[in-house]
């Protein structure tokens, strides 16, 4: 994460399941990243990775969608509808463990991805605790896990079925902008 660091997204990325993704470069690659979504529910800067998870107010499935291309990753990634965050949010409270949670994404009823958070390289707490200290976290700022092998290209018609242990399962149709 160091070597990397973060990147941001704009507003207009976020959409519910219902809304879809609408890709704006249909003849590129666009790929899906299936990832845990935490949302913060109390502000924060230098957060310790003790008590980085007093400051979640929930869960939920996110997808983080990406253009290949030679653009920043804070472009390819921030076009509109390419985070879509869903099925509806799940408190802290009724997630005993972030970083131990079964998750998965099917596209066309083909499976692509399918692992368990505790597999990803940095757990919540130490995501938290990074981004904290370079961004005051707010409450309604997301944070995305990063996501395991198997991330792979959609096309306008295709049916993400994606679906995160103790969140729910939500589908997401792809379509042309």
């Amino acid at each position: 994460i160091g070597a990397w660091g973060l990147f941001l997204k704009a507003n207009s990325a976020l959409v519910g399941p219902s809304q879809g993704v609408a890709l704006r470069f249909p003849d590129r690659r666009n790929d899906h990243e299936v990832e845990l979504a935490v949302v913060i529910g109390r502000p924060g800067t230098n957060i310790a990775r003790a008590r980085a998870l007093d400051h979640v107010a929930g869960y939920a499935i996110g997808l983080d969608m990406t253009v290949r291309g030679t653009e920043l990753p804070s472009f390819r990634k921030s076009i509109d509808s390419y985070a879509v965050l869903g099925p509806w949010l799940v408190t802290a409270e009724e997630i005993a463990n972030p970083n131990a949670l079964d998750f998965s994404i099917q596209v066309n009823g083909t499976v692509r991805q399918k692992s368990n958070t505790r597999y990803l390289d940095f757990d919540v707490e130490r995501l938290i605790e990074f981004a904290s200290s370079f961004y005051t976290l707010l409450p309604g700022d997301i944070i995305m896990t990063g996501t395991p092998a198997g991330v792979g290209p959609v096309a306008p018609g295709d049916i993400m079925s994606a679906e995160i242990a103790g969140i729910g399962a939500m589908e997401v149709k792809v379509r042309a902008a």
